[in-house]
C-alpha cells in the first residue's frame, strides 16, 4: 500500500548552515575560571586600582559567585543558586527558579558558569542599577549524561551590580542581542520542561505535553533502530529530541511549503567545538534533533530517520559534499520506510527519474540545493542509491567516512569513478 502524504524530511543541514545554528562551543583560550575559588571567594576592587587590576579583580569575583552557582545545581540546592539573584527583582526570580527546575530534569554530570568577554555599558541598565552595573557574557559548559561525550557550551548574558562587597545578579535578558544566534534558546531558557528517556534516547517536551514526550521517545527509537540497521558504521544511538511547542528554540526557523510535501518535519543542530558567535568552529562533537512544533503532535519514525542519519554521521568531519550529506540521509529514510512490507517510495522514485534525472550532469552542490531543493534531495538521494547498489552499504559508509575528511578528492580512489562518471552512471541506473 503506498502511503498517500509521505512526509519528507526538509531542509537540515543545509538550512543550519545557512543560518550559522551551532550549538556547542570550545572555551576561549585564557578564559577558563580560575581554579581553586572557595565559596567566599570575595574581591572588591579598590577605586585606586588600575583598570587592569580592577577588570580581573571583577572577573575573579564574578566567576566565584557563577562557580557557586554551577555546584548548587549539580547538588539540587536550590537556594544556593538563587542566593546571588537580587530578590526585587521579581520577574528575574521566576525565571531562575524555573531555570533551575528545569536544568535537574536533564541530569547534568557537569556544570561551569563562567565569564567570557565583557559587553560595553547598556544605558538603560546603568540608569536603572547604578554605576557599578556590569553586563557580561556568561558560559555555560554542560554535559548531558548519556548524551554529551564531552562537554559542550553555550552562551548567556548576565548583568551584575556590586553590593556591599558582593555581585548581585540583576538581569539575564538586557543584552540578548549580544548573544551568539542560538545560544540563549535552549529547551530550558522557556517553559516548565518534561524530560523522557528511552534507552539512549531523550525527549524534552513542555510539562504540560508529558503524554506526547512518550509517543515522540517511542517513534525515536525506531527511526533510532532504522539508522543503525542501514548506516553501517558503529553509532550508539544516543540523542536529544526536542518537540516542544515555541517556534524559536534554538533559533530554529520553519518554512512550511504547501500540503506536506517538503515541509520541514525536524532539524539536525550541530554542536562544534569552536568560539559560536554565528560560525562553526572545531571540529563536530554531536548533535540534537529540533522537532518543527507544527508537527510535533503527529510525528512519524521516517520524518526522523533523515535527521537522526545527520546525528549519526556528524562527528566524522565537516567535509562531506552537501549531495553526500542529503542523499545519504535520504538513503536511509527511504530504506527504512521500505523495510515495512505496507509501505514504498515508488512514488518518489518515479518522480525522481521523470522529472529530475534529465537535468542530472554533475553532482549536486549547493547553488543547486538553493535553487530547486526538491531536483537537489531527489537526485542525492538517488546518486547515493546508485553508489549503495555498486559498493554496497559497508563501502558507501566507508566512501562517506572518506567524504567527510577528505571531501570529493577521494572519490575515485574510493569508487574507481571521477564525480562526472559518477553522475553519469546514476543518470543511467534503473533502481
Amino acid at each position: 500500500m503506498n502511503h498517500p502524504k509521505r512526509l519528507f524530511a526538509g531542509v537540515a543541514v543545509l538550512a543550519l548552515a545557512a543560518s550559522g545554528a551551532v550549538v556547542a562551543v570550545h572555551v576561549r583560550r585564557g578564559e577558563e575560571p580560575p581554579p581553586g575559588l572557595g565559596a567566599a571567594a570575595v574581591v572588591e576592587a579598590t577605586p585606586s586600582a588600575s583598570p587592569t587590576v580592577a577588570d580581573a579583580a571583577r572577573k575573579q569575583a564574578v566567576d566565584a559567585v557563577l562557580a557557586r552557582r554551577s555546584t548548587a545545581v549539580l547538588a539540587g540546592d536550590l537556594k544556593g543558586f538563587m542566593a546571588p539573584v537580587d530578590p526585587k527583582q521579581t520577574e528575574l526570580v521566576a525565571r531562575q527558579r524555573l531555570l533551575f527546575t528545569n536544568l535537574r530534569k536533564f541530569g547534568l554530570s557537569s556544570l561551569k558558569y563562567f565569564t567570557a568577554d565583557a559587553f560595553r555599558p547598556v544605558p538603560g541598565l546603568v540608569g536603572k542599577f547604578g554605576p557599578t552595573t556590569f553586563s557580561t557574557r556568561v558560559m555555560m559548559r554542560y554535559q548531558l549524561s548519556g548524551l554529551d561525550p564531552r562537554p559542550v557550551q553555550t552562551d548567556l548574558g548576565y548583568t551584575f551590580v556590586q553590593r556591599a562587597g558582593t555581585w548581585v545578579l540583576v538581569d539575564d535578558t538586557g543584552t540578548d542581542e549580544n548573544l551568539s544566534q542560538d545560544g540563549h534558546r535552549q529547551p530550558w531558557d522557556f517553559d516548565e520542561v518534561q524530560v523522557v528517556r528511552r534507552g539512549s534516547v531523550v525527549v524534552v517536551v513542555d510539562k504540560r505535553e508529558a503524554s506526547l514526550g512518550t509517543k515522540v521517545a517511542q517513534v525515536a527509537e525506531k527511526a533510532v533502530k532504522s539508522v543503525r540497521k542501514h548506516w553501517a558504521r558503529p553509532w550508539n544511538g544516543a540523542v536529544l529530541v526536542v518537540a516542544m511547542p515555541q517556534e524559536r528554540v534554538m533559533s530554529t526557523l520553519w518554512t512550511a511549503g504547501s500540503g506536506d510535501g517538503w515541509t520541514i518535519a525536524a532539524k539536525a543542530v550541530t554542536l562544534f567545538e569552536g568560539e559560536q558567535l554565528g560560525k562553526p568552529a572545531g571540529r563536530p562533537i554531536g548533535s540534537r534533533i529540533v522537532v518543527n512544533p507544527a508537527l510535533r503532535k503527529r510525528l512519524d519514525k521516517d520524518l526522523l530517520v533523515h535527521e537522526m542519519t545527520h546525528v549519526a554521521t556528524a562527528t566524522l568531519g565537516l567535509n562531506a559534499p552537501i549531495w553526500a550529506v542529503e542523499g545519504l540521509a535520504e538513503y536511509v529514510r527511504c530504506r527504512a520506510i521500505e523495510d515495512d512490507p505496507h509501505w514504498t517510495v515508488d512514488p518518489y522514485r518515479k518522480r525522481v527519474k521523470s522529472q529530475y534525472l534529465a537535468k542530472l550532469t554533475t553532482l549536486p552542490d549547493q547553488s543547486v540545493f538553493a535553487a530547486d531543493a526538491d531536483r537537489a534531495y531527489g537526485t542525492s538521494w538517488w546518486i547515493t542509491e546508485y553508489l549503495a547498489d555498486k559498493l554496497g552499504e559497508k563501502k558507501l559508509a566507508t566512501l562517506y567516512t572518506d567524504l567527510s575528511v577528505h571531501g570529493e578528492s577521494v572519490l575515485k580512489k574510493d569508487t574507481g569513478l571521477t564525480a562526472t562518471q559518477i553522475a553519469a552512471g546514476a543518470k543511467k541506473f534503473k533502481g
